[in-house]
This record gives structure tokens, sequence and C-alpha cells, in this order.
């Protein structure tokens, strides 16, 4: 091809992506017209510039378009590269502005979701105090074992039994654990929303029977002060996880007047972004389980002052964005 079809073909969408990085070098709101694009359209434009470079190399085009294109190239991949490096500001913009709007948008799936997942555990936690046995009807004896065995007050080491010696080791056990659990409420929501049910319920009846057995057991001094720091976030986590399994049960149920793989496709953008919030709602339970709930060096009254302040915190940014979105619809 000769340079000129090249340059003719081509420069257009050289010019988009000049005048985009006048636009971020000078800062200006953004404005959609012919001649700007979204952010989200600048990373495959940029792949398609480079390949452009590449050819006007290869085939010995001009020094004057080359020099064009790879100082384009070049100041694209500073912008770039340069705004990767802003993770830290825009996880808090999502923590402060995107995980409560997407709780505001699903806060009826949210509600859902805690009925099926604290009611089964409610009565289930009632009912191993009053009848110690209905713990064996989930659970083998075996796995109640295990569990009276972490909570016996006679262990030198708090919490679960530890594989390992190292708090950091436990710290990603735990991580491991936690994202698996939620994955699992999650990805439930593809069988109609059906196997987020499942897991809710189960779940549910089992941390409620477990609750209930070792309560029954009279080991409180030692289940309690465990889990009430980080049980404020591996639990709600939990409920927001099941909410974003549950988005994609109702899409796939009721598709709307989209074909359903396209229901379900905008439906998951939505429930990831719940799912980005509890990922690091866990990734902090996992941290406090392996690094405050299971010293025992901390007093127990110090251990419930902190957890009562992070439950208050969780329902305060939870309920805070439910009522955003009630006064909302009602202005």
């Amino acid at each position: 091809m000769k340079q000129q079809d090249f340059e003719t073909r081509n420069n257009p969408d050289w010019v988009i992506l000049e005048r985009w990085l006048s636009k971020v070098d000078s800062k200006k709101s953004s404005t959609i017209n012919d001649n700007t694009i979204a952010a989200e359209q600048v990373v495959p434009m940029y792949r398609q510039l480079c390949h452009h470079c590449a050819l006007a190399r290869s085939r010995g085009y001009s020094p004057e378009l080359v020099g064009r294109l790879n100082r384009l190239a070049l100041e694209l991949h500073h912008v770039l590269y340069q705004h990767n490096h802003r993770l830290l500001p825009q996880i808090l913009h999502f923590l402060f502005l995107g995980f409560p709007e997407a709780l505001r948008a699903n806060a009826r799936l949210v509600g859902l979701s805690a009925v099926f997942f604290l009611l089964p555990g409610l009565a289930m936690f009632i009912g191993c105090l009053v009848n110690n046995e209905l713990i064996y009807t989930l659970m083998s004896p075996e796995d109640v074992w295990h569990f009276e065995a972490i909570y016996d007050p006679a262990n030198a080491v708090l919490g679960r039994e530890r594989a390992s010696d190292t708090d950091l080791q436990m710290f990603g056990f735990y991580i491991k654990n936690n994202i698996g659990i939620s994955f699992q409420v999650f990805a439930g929501g593809l069988l109609f929303g059906l196997g987020s049910v499942f897991y809710l319920v189960y779940n549910g009846l089992a941390i409620g029977g477990v609750a209930g057995h070792i309560v029954h057991l009279g080991f409180d001094e030692t289940f309690f002060p465990f889990v009430v720091g980080h049980g404020a976030f591996e639990l709600t986590a939990i409920v927001f996880s099941g909410a974003a399994g549950l988005r994609l049960g109702l899409a796939l149920i009721d598709p709307g007047p989209y074909h359903r793989l396209t229901a379900l496709r905008l439906a998951a953008k939505e429930a990831v972004k719940l799912i980005y919030g509890t990922t690091l709602m866990l990734l902090l339970a996992a941290f406090l389980e392996a690094f405050w709930s299971s010293s025992s060096t901390v007093p127990s009254s110090i251990k419930y002052t902190v957890g009562a302040i992070f439950w208050l915190m969780v329902l305060v940014y939870s309920l805070s964005a439910a009522w955003r979105r009630r006064g909302s619809q009602s202005a």
C-alpha cells in the first residue's frame, strides 16, 4: 500500500487520538461529539496505532510519518500507564460512590438475600440451643468434633486449627476459604437463581448450627470474641454475593425485551460491581481473622468493642445506601 493511501485510510483515527490526548492534557470536562471518544475505546485504538507504527517502519514510509506515529504512541502509552497507577484513588472512588450505588440499585435483592441467609441461620441457632443433637442432621460427627476442638477454651490458639505456623499463611488460607464461599453463592445464580438460594440457605444453616452448638457447650467465651470482629464483613459479604447471584438468576427468569444471553450479560455488568465490593470486604475479613480475631493477647472486652464498631460501620454503610435510594425515588 502506498503511503498516501495508508495515511488517507488511517489519519482520521490518528487525529481522534491526538484530540483525546489534548483533552487529557488540558483536563477539560468531557464532551461527547464527533471528535471525541470514550475512554474505553482508547486502548483498542492504541493497539491499532502500534500496529500502524510497525507497518510504517517495515514499509519504509517517510521519517515524518514514522516520527508522528511514534510520538503519538509514546504519549498514549505514558497516559495509559500513568492512569494505571491511580489504583488507590480508584478504590476509594469505588468504595464511596461505586459500591454504594450498586447496593442502592440492588437493594431489594440484598434484602431478599439477607432473608435467605439470616432466617435459616437464626432458626438453626435456636434449634441447636434447644436440641444439641440437631447439628448432626447437617454435619457429620467428625465435622462437629472439629468445630468443638476449634473453640475449646483449653486450646492455646483461637479459631480454626492451624495447618501452618504463621498468621500470614493463615491469612492466605482465609482468603481462599472466604472467596470460595462467595464465588459459590454468586455463580449459583447461573442456575436461574436456585444455586444462590441453596448456598445462602445452606451457609446460613451451617453457621447458625455451629454457633448454636458451640454456645450450648458453653464455649461462648471463646466463640463470640473470635467471630465478632471479622464476622461483620464476612457475613455481610455473603449476603451481598447472594444478591449478585440473584441478579443473574432474575435476568435468566425474566429477560424482558432481551434474549436471555444478552440479559445475562447486562446483569453481569451490574452484579460484578457487588462482587468487587464483597471481595474487598472478604480480604479485610481474612486479614482480621488471621491477625486480630485469633490473637489470645487482646482482651475479650476490647474485641467486643471493636466488633461492635465494625458492625455499626457496616450497617450504617449499607443502610445509608438504601436510604439514599429511597430519598432519590421520592424526590
